[in-house]
């Protein structure tokens, strides 16, 4: 069977590659020149399985309102008359309840644990190098009221297999020496240690790599402007170059998901959220951190790449708007200076803003559409790199018809 594939990022290269495994015909389609080039080139680099809670929870009604206040918070809302924003506030509201987020975060967390198998398994049967650093992620706190809180949060985690570790600012230090010339207080950390960093598109680019020497067709540089549909089914993908023409598809195109599936007659409950990545080249190996992490204060996230360090930070709903100021990466540079001390020249870094698809509950939308031979792998929010391989995965057995490999309740089409 021919699968044409919408969407280069990790999520859809994964998802091209575990159909080829099963010996289908790939086409991947994109607007970008190379894979991995667009919300895959710009996360926070974290695998982070140990952070894999749902956003809408009974704290994020307050946040909004901070936000709509005009408070500096980690989710911003900027007000609009947007009906799709409109239409999607009011379903993430309604899953701000404890039982809801609940169960999200647990949908989530199965499958970013399978995804970081799936991660590991990929970069070792296809020889892909991505700048994988020291392994296990921090989840720093400055304040011992709060990271006793966040210990405690963590139980759902830690009750459902997931290796949390409480550490003291001494242990911190005596695991990452970059932290002893930090400028702030550090009460302590959770530290994962499962989980890991790298480079998300390096990863993307070796996975590609890989295909096209089995045969899969990577057509880069077209803009898909929609689906032609006839007699319930799609008969091919518009796009600049032409129409592209398979037996099924595959919209795994992140926040353009949503558009897209509308010229199909579908609502997916994708919008984006807006996130500033700053990498910068690394100054002083000695004074930047090998392990990834999260400052939970100010949730501002950092990896090491190599020889570059990236830092990011914010959800911000404002649209499809990929504009930004000097002044939207004042807080991640500050918690960098805070942090990590003459690690980099963080004045000149490589600035950044990426839109991450997020659906109201959290969980992404893997499965078969109701336009029978159109097949959806969206919706994946800042987790992208860490859901994206077992997601493809995922697919790939729905599509088979076989047993998948983890449980698919909670992701499929909503």
């Amino acid at each position: 069977m021919h699968v044409v594939v919408l969407g280069a990022g990790v999520v859809g290269v994964a998802t091209a590659h575990y159909l080829a495994l099963d010996g289908h015909e790939v086409t991947v389609l994109d607007r970008e020149a190379a894979v991995g080039r667009d919300a895959s080139g710009g996360n926070a680099g974290l695998i982070a399985p140990g952070h894999s809670y749902a956003w809408a929870s009974p704290a994020a009604p307050r946040m909004m309102v901070r936000s709509l206040l005009g408070q500096r918070t980690a989710i911003r809302v900027k007000p609009t008359l947007d009906p799709a924003l409109l239409g999607w506030g009011i379903r993430f509201l309604r899953e701000c309840t404890a039982d809801r987020a609940r169960r999200n975060t647990l949908v989530k967390h199965r499958l970013c644990r399978h995804s970081h198998d799936c991660i590991n398994a990929l970069a070792a049967s296809e020889a892909i190098e991505y700048a994988r650093e020291a392994a296990g992620v921090f989840y720093l706190y400055g304040d011992e009221a709060a990271l006793q809180a966040g210990w405690a949060r963590t139980s759902l985690l830690r009750e459902n297999g997931e290796d949390l570790r409480l550490l003291s600012a001494m242990e911190v230090a005596d695991r990452e020496p970059a932290f002893a010339r930090a400028t702030s207080p550090i009460a302590g950390a959770i530290f994962g240690a499962d989980d890991a960093s790298g480079d998300c598109e390096l990863f993307t680019r070796g996975l590609a790599a890989s295909l096209e020497r089995r045969g899969v067709t990577f057509q880069l540089g077209e803009t898909i402007n929609g689906l032609r549909v006839d007699g319930g089914s799609v008969t091919g993908v518009r796009t600049t170059n032409g129409e592209v023409r398979g037996d099924a598809y595959v919209l795994a195109l992140g926040t353009g998901s949503a558009a897209i599936a509308r010229t199909a007659g579908i609502r997916v409950p994708v919008y984006p959220a807006k996130g500033y990545s700053a990498t910068f080249a690394v100054r002083d190996p000695g004074a930047c951190p090998r392990v990834g992490g999260v400052d939970e204060g100010t949730l501002v996230a950092w990896s090491r790449l190599g020889d570059r360090l990236r830092m990011s930070s914010t959800a911000e709903f404002s649209g499809y708007d990929r504009s930004w100021r000097p002044d939207d990466f004042a807080g991640i540079i500050a918690t960098a200076r805070r942090l990590f001390p003459g690690a980099a020249d963080w004045d000149t870094g490589a600035y950044r803003a990426c839109l991450r698809p997020m659906t109201p509950d959290g969980p992404p939308v893997i499965g078969r559409s109701r336009v029978g031979n159109l097949w959806l792998n969206t919706g994946h929010g800042h987790m992208g790199w860490t859901m994206g391989p077992g997601s493809g995965q995922v697919l790939a057995d729905l599509f088979a018809g076989r047993p998948t490999a983890i449980e698919p309740d909670g992701v499929a089409p909503r």
